[in-house]
Order: structure tokens, then C-alpha cells, then sequence
């Protein structure tokens, strides 16, 4: 690899969905009840990340932040990677990462239902789970390294560690 190019470093924040090519980075943190959700096409070489915070589908379309919502991010997800190039959903691989009870409420039900509401979407549309770091208790990090197709993640203070690694295949 050629270290003189710089990798870009895409900060996703809650109710974004960001994706990219080559040498780009995609991190989201601060993730305690919502779920991040990578998507890597391992013949393409792309990769995005939406931080959902809602379960569902935005109430109307011209809902403000309406990425928020888990079936409208998912939606945004497979525009931008197919935008970029993706053609066929099935070469993608996507990795959960979040949905943990970060306040510790006996009666929470945020978190389940935001796990529950991606899950039960990216299965009705065919997409591929390949890997997941799901509830507890300890907020987390994720990164998608995209030209590497590494999918990582840290809970709490721990340090970081790979959670999927795609095999790259030839275009």
C-alpha cells in the first residue's frame, strides 16, 4: 500500500448515512440504544455506514431527519452504494453494531426495538447479516475501513477489535 496517500476519515453522526470508495474511512461513535449499520459489496469495494436512532419509517417522507429511522437509513444505504457503483445487494455484507441499554433501565425498550426493527428489515429485503455486536450495557464505537473491507468496533474504554473482515474478490 501506498503510505503517502492519506485514508479520508468520515465522521457518521446519528441520523446519517455515509458511504465511499478507495481509501476512506467511515467511523460513527457514541453508540449506546441506536444501531450502526456497515455495509461492505466485497466486488465493488464500497462500503457505507447509517447510525439509526429509530425503529420503523419516518411518519412521512418530508420528515426532518427522517435517516434517523431504521427503514428510511437501510433505504438511503442501498441508493448511495448502488450511486457508487454496487449492483447487486447480494455481494454486501452488512455488520449491527449498538442497540445496548446504556442507561441501565430495567424497563428499557429502545434499544430491543431498534435491534429488532433493522434486523427484521434487512431480512424482508434479502440483505445478509454477516457479523454483529448487539445490546449490553457499554456504549461502542464502529469503523469500516473501505478499501480494506474491515469492519471494527470497541465497547466502553476497551480497545478497538475487528468484528468482520470481507474477502476482497476481483472485479
Amino acid at each position: 500500500m501506498d503510505n503517502n496517500q492519506a485514508k479520508t476519515v468520515i465522521d457518521v453522526q446519528t441520523g446519517e448515512v455515509e458511504a465511499g470508495s478507495g481509501k476512506v474511512v467511515l467511523r460513527s461513535d457514541g453508540i449506546g440504544s441506536c444501531v450502526v449499520i456497515a455495509a461492505f459489496d466485497t466486488k465493488a469495494k464500497i462500503g457505507a455506514i447509517a447510525h439509526v436512532m429509530l425503529p420503523g419509517r419516518a411518519p412521512k417522507e418530508s420528515t426532518p431527519q427522517k435517516l434517523r429511522y431504521a427503514a428510511n437509513a437501510i433505504d438511503e444505504v442501498i441508493k448511495k452504494m448502488s450511486s457508487l457503483g454496487a449492483e447487486d445487494m447480494c455481494d454486501v455484507g452488512f455488520c449491527l453494531i449498538g442497540g445496548g441499554n446504556v442507561l441501565k433501565r430495567a424497563d428499557d425498550k429502545v434499544s430491543k426495538d431498534n435491534i429488532d426493527s433493522v434486523v427484521e428489515i434487512l431480512s424482508s429485503k434479502g440483505m445478509r447479516v454477516v457479523a454483529e455486536s448487539l445490546g449490553g450495557e457499554k456504549r461502542r464505537s464502529a469503523t469500516l475501513n473501505v478499501e480494506t473491507g474491515c469492519v471494527s468496533f470497541s465497547e466502553g474504554d476497551d480497545s478497538e477489535r475487528v468484528l468482520w473482515e470481507a474477502r476482497l474478490t476481483a472485479i
